[in-house]
């Protein structure tokens, strides 16, 4: 190729290059947003372009081709926010994330000792149910893991099953004459019958990583794996079908672990921390947060791995136990609020 000949090819390219740099548009959205407020988008072309028409995307779904969007229903966490442009005969994505926050801050809870129980301080607590008069309780550690029912007075466990040594015993729940148990990392749970404790089956995990903390209400079991997520189960087949990310009105909280249903609510301790959060299982806004300072000690234990890590609810009696990774007690507590 010749001099002038390359001269020219290059200006060719370049004036292609400009051509198809005309348009150079842009997804306008706040990085995130509390649900009280209305949410604007909008689609700008740098160089001020006209634009035929713009189609908005919320997690997949059309959102009426409008700029303001009133997302007080949505739940809370990570959206995925889309724009298809139509311009000169043509057209173009563009994403966006946001995140949804809750509209207000959570209430403060202290806590007061109604009663105090015996435990086991070798109970390496991981799940903690009441049913019927007795605390369940699930135990953690590779090759020390169980499934225990305990008398509640005495803390004299009467009933008692080891897990096999490579599975680490999680969180636990009661539903229907069923005691449904998780595993940590073997992405695995155990289903057993009430009275005696036979194994009856298994079921595995979906999308979410690991096992941490399970409850349930009247139509779902609620698992966490150490996020900020909540899965939603159904109880006959264990799938996973959606799930809840956990927000204050400023961020989220992760590391969620055991829980339990309250009044409606979803009680939640973090991993490591001597506290409770108080979440709405409809969208996932952290509502409350309980402080238990000084619970550890009165049990027995410091430090960052025998923390709070147990949850008890007696509903007939509106009774509320607490315990933790080898703590010595258990507490029934009533909420303060600050």
């Amino acid at each position: 190729m010749n001099k002038i000949a390359y001269v020219l090819a290059v200006v060719f390219l370049l004036i292609l290059n400009a051509c198809g740099n005309k348009y150079q548009f842009q997804l306008e959205s706040p990085k995130s947003i509390q649900i009280d407020k209305p949410l604007t988008i909008s689609v700008q072309d740098k160089k001020n372009n006209p634009i035929d028409s713009v189609q908005y995307f919320l997690n997949g779904r059309l959102i009426n081709n409008n700029e303001t969007i009133d997302i007080k229903n949505y739940k809370l966490g990570k959206q995925a926010l889309s724009a298809t442009i139509y311009f000169d005969g043509k057209s173009k994505k563009l994403n966006n994330t946001i995140y949804f926050l809750n509209d207000k801050a959570p209430e403060v809870f202290t806590y007061e000792v109604v009663n105090e129980y015996p435990h086991d301080d070798q109970a390496f607590t991981q799940g903690f149910v009441y049913h019927n008069g007795y605390f369940y309780e699930s135990t953690g550690q590779n090759g020390k893991s169980s499934l225990r029912k305990v008398d509640i007075e005495s803390g004299k466990v009467l009933q008692n099953i080891d897990l096999e040594k490579q599975y680490f015993g999680e969180g636990m729940t009661i539903k229907n004459g069923k005691i449904y148990q998780l595993t940590w990392r073997k992405k695995i749970g155990f289903i057993y019958d009430l009275e005696s404790f036979e194994l009856e089956s298994s079921f595995e995990y979906g999308q979410s990583s690991e096992g941490w903390g399970l409850t349930h209400n009247e139509d779902y079991l609620v698992k966490t794996d150490g996020s900020e997520r909540m899965w939603f189960l159904d109880p006959q087949t264990q799938k996973e079908l959606s799930f809840i990310e956990t927000y204050t009105n400023k961020r989220k909280a992760e590391k969620l672990n055991e829980l339990e249903y309250v009044n409606g609510k979803i009680y939640a301790n973090i991993w490591q921390q001597n506290s409770i959060l108080i979440v709405e299982p409809s969208n996932g806004a952290i509502e409350g947060i309980v402080s238990l300072k000084g619970l550890q000690a009165k049990a027995g234990q410091k430090g960052e791995d025998n923390v709070l890590n147990g949850i008890a609810y007696d509903k007939e009696n509106d009774r509320l136990y607490v315990t933790g990774k080898n703590w010595n007690k258990v507490f029934e507590i009533k909420l303060i609020e600050k």
